[in-house]
């Protein structure tokens, strides 16, 4: 069965070359719709002839997708990000599918943080569906887009990592927190969720004790350490943003 894999980029040059190169073997097609990137990511994409490149203004994570999907020549979508890559394993797992419209196929990912691949934090398996028909659709307002399964879904695990290069340095993270918390307040804004001061100064603080301790942070050494601090300081900056929505309210 023929398979489209399709990737939605802004800015992606450290990242592009290695996600086309790791689908080679897995997809007869390879879609990006880029949101004008500023930097060489079109330039890249065009020395892989098994690419098509498209430009769409940016519509929002579900909405971009949806896009890119619809351009798909084949029936089946393998939804990729720019900074992913697959492993030989999966690409193993992959090549071996016997496709079926209601049967959608997740994976295991594996992030690599400042050069150390995080096992644990909360951040491993962190199992994703990737792999699906391309009548199924992406739903979502802000950051956190999900695909709307049909009630007779069955849901397969594929061996194998995607290998998932997040962050090449604590700055490039930190910046990446002050945006998504913001959506995420967002999100909870219009959804009317509240906090108040006794959440915002316990919910941080849990996070941290949760991924650190109980999730087995520790074993992952200081990367370990400053994932879980940054992703307590995450929840943190949203529910302050959160408070800051509902002051600006009155």
């Amino acid at each position: 069965m023929l398979l489209s894999a399709v990737i939605i980029t802004y800015n992606e040059e450290k990242n592009i070359a290695r996600c086309i190169e790791s689908l080679n073997a897995v997809a007869d097609e390879i879609i990006v719709v880029d949101s004008f990137s500023s930097d060489r990511t079109k330039e890249i994409c065009s020395n892989y002839p098994n690419t098509k490149f498209f430009e769409q203004k940016w519509l929002g994570y579900s909405q971009q997708k949806n896009y890119a999907n619809s351009l798909a020549s084949y029936d089946y979508i393998l939804s990729i990000d720019a900074d992913e890559a697959v492993s030989e394993e999966l690409k193993q797992s992959i090549n071996n599918i016997d496709f079926h419209p209601n049967v959608f196929y997740s994976v295991n990912r594996l992030t690599n943080y400042c050069g150390k691949w995080i096992r644990h934090c909360g951040w491993y398996p962190d199992s994703r569906i990737r792999i699906f028909h391309k009548s199924v659709k992406w739903s979502g307002d802000f950051v956190h887009e999900t695909l709307l399964l049909p009630d007779n879904a069955e849901i397969n695990r594929l061996e194998g990592n995607l290998l998932h290069y997040s962050f090449y340095s604590t700055s490039e993270h930190i910046k990446r927190i002050d945006k998504y918390s913001t959506l995420s307040a967002k999100e909870c804004f219009v959804k009317g969720k509240k906090i108040n001061l006794l959440g915002l100064l316990i919910k941080p603080s849990w996070k941290f004790i949760r991924d650190y301790f109980f999730k087995l942070g520790f074993l992952d050494g200081f990367a370990g350490y400053q994932v879980c601090k940054i992703s307590a300081f995450a929840t943190f900056l949203k529910y302050t943003k959160l408070r800051e929505y509902y002051r600006e309210k009155k």
